[in-house]
């Protein structure tokens, strides 16, 4: 590490002011801070000193996702090999864990280079423009949109949605700590309504199922929104559900471990509260909002339990199974923690959390067009965000107000 500073130590002259590079100091700048502690100093005012900055923050959060990076390899070519090829004489023999791993590797690779190029790319381009530091935000987002894509997604979709992310969701609002909607969620929000059929139906979520007829690979949230509007009396129920019972592919814990289709790092409970612990020890992730989210959203999960499958057999799904399918906590540790799009009150986060929840599993039961209400329910809270912290804010001065109008 000691002779890459006395590099970039060597080669700084030709960036600073004055020298034949100056206009790409940002970028610059943006690699050096990125390797080592920045030696900035202010010349006025008070200021922490703190070796841990956004930077770093960033990267707990990167090591808070390999888990979920590391088994959505692994699930990809799971995936691929068992319901592609489950015909197979002695498939179980055939191939080996570190295949599976290795072939979802190849897959998953590619949509991390796009993410990260492209949208590297074109925060260096306002950064230069703007002449201010690269935001490092992006060091997560970039991490986060492919880990919400479903393995199929064609490249050049992906990395349209990454340049819509970051210019509108997020340079047109000022860039990092402006933006007021979360930039990976952006990002999916927009191929979703653009190209639904690469983000839905059941050909998109296991690599190559489009290519081979009577192969689906359809998520746990696809198959019960066909159950949505439905006349119980003319279905057999139990043999709709067989498919959620302990021995059918969307197990409660097949669910919990992530061995079911879906999006490349959203399947594996287990693997994202290994990086929900990561967040809670370095206190990077808001427990407030974790937990409401998962009690607003149990809560709506058992109310509509209680309310019964007359209409809507996807109500009979246990509270807890259905909180463990789709992107619920993914979105619950990751996206609705977003410290610049979420609330920043502590009784704003407790009520914007729930909300997350509540409407998150609201919108999956009751509305077919989105089985997975997660994307919505936490956009349409990050627009929220700002007015309930201004409500939660005002109602504090007011109460303070009353309090001094009763001591005079």
């Amino acid at each position: 590490m000691k002779l890459m500073h006395n590099i970039l130590n060597k080669i700084k002259p030709h960036f600073e002011e004055g020298g034949k590079l100056q206009t790409l100091y940002p970028a610059y700048d943006a690699f050096e801070t990125f390797l080592f502690v920045p030696n900035h100093t202010s010349d006025s005012g008070t200021h922490i000193k703190d070796a841990v900055d956004l930077k770093r923050t960033m990267v707990l959060v990167i090591i808070a996702l390999i888990p979920c990076l590391l088994f959505g390899m692994w699930n990809t070519g799971y995936q691929y090999f068992s319901q592609l090829q489950e015909g197979m004489t002695g498939f179980q023999d055939s191939y080996t864990n570190w295949e599976y791993f290795f072939f979802g590797l190849c897959k998953v690779l590619p949509l991390i280079i796009v993410s990260y190029v492209v949208g590297l790319s074109v925060e260096f381009y306002f950064a230069v423009k703007r002449k201010h530091q690269v935001n490092e935000g992006y060091l997560v987002t970039g991490m986060l949109i492919p880990l919400t894509m479903p393995i199929d997604v064609p490249l050049w979709m992906l990395a349209l949605s990454v340049v819509f992310a970051v210019v509108i969701g997020k340079e047109v609002f000022g860039g990092t700590g402006m933006n007021i909607l979360n930039p990976a969620l952006t990002a999916r929000a927009f191929i979703f309504f653009a190209y639904p059929t690469k983000m839905s139906g059941d050909k998109v979520w296991v690599n190559q199922a489009g290519s081979l007829d009577g192969v689906s690979g359809e998520t746990a949230l696809g198959e019960l929104a066909t159950l949505i509007n439905v006349d119980s009396s003319n279905i057999n129920t139990s043999n709709i559900f067989s498919q959620f019972s302990n021995d059918g592919i969307y197990s409660l814990s097949n669910a919990f471990f992530g061995i079911i289709p879906g999006s490349v790092g959203e399947t594996s409970v287990l693997a994202i509260l290994i990086g929900a612990c990561v967040l809670l020890f370095t206190g990077v992730g808001s427990r407030i909002i974790m937990f409401s989210m998962f009690f607003g959203g149990l809560l709506m999960a058992y109310i509509l339990n209680l309310v019964g499958p007359e209409t809507n057999l996807f109500m009979s799904l246990p509270p807890i199974h259905q909180l463990c399918l789709g992107g619920f906590f993914f979105g619950m540790v990751f996206m609705a923690t977003d410290p610049v799009s979420a609330a920043q009150t502590t009784k704003g986060k407790i009520i914007y959390g729930f909300l997350c929840g509540v409407l998150s599993i609201l919108i999956r039961i009751v509305n077919p067009a989105y089985p997975e209400g997660v994307m919505v329910a936490i956009l349409f809270m990050n627009v929220m965000a700002p007015l309930i912290d201004h409500y939660v804010v005002q109602a504090n001065i007011n109460r303070r107000l009353k309090r001094i109008e009763t001591n005079e």
